[in-house]
């Protein structure tokens, strides 16, 4: 009777981190594009559990207007709700909470 219980509670600690496993391994790659009239100079995916933005994710780089960027939005948490925030070249920004990264493959910043 005890191996039995243990076998089952074996079977349900396995199934639950095999269950964690699929969901850090969903797909987290997302186009951004830049659907306004202004060029991006900063975007910035931070996890909606934290109070801060993470570094620019365009670093150096400029997403002109009509131009998309692919990025992987992956803090190692495991977390698929990001929020978006991007800066424009005219000093205007942008943001979105509460993205879902590992259902969506598009996102669209627009005037």
């Amino acid at each position: 009777m005890l191996r039995t219980r243990l076998t089952t509670l074996l079977a349900i600690s396995l199934g639950a981190c095999l269950a964690a496993g699929a969901a850090s391994a969903q797909n987290r790659d997302v186009t951004i594009v830049n659907g306004t009239s202004t060029a991006m100079i900063e975007f910035y995916a931070s996890n909606t559990g934290t109070s801060d933005w993470q570094e620019d994710i365009l670093g150096v780089d400029v997403l002109e207007v009509g131009e998309s960027v692919d990025v992987t939005v992956d803090d190692g948490t495991g977390a698929c709700m990001f929020d978006f925030m991007a800066t424009f070249s005219d000093g205007a920004t942008a943001q979105k909470n509460g993205v879902n990264v590992c259902e969506i493959s598009q996102f669209d910043f627009t005037d």
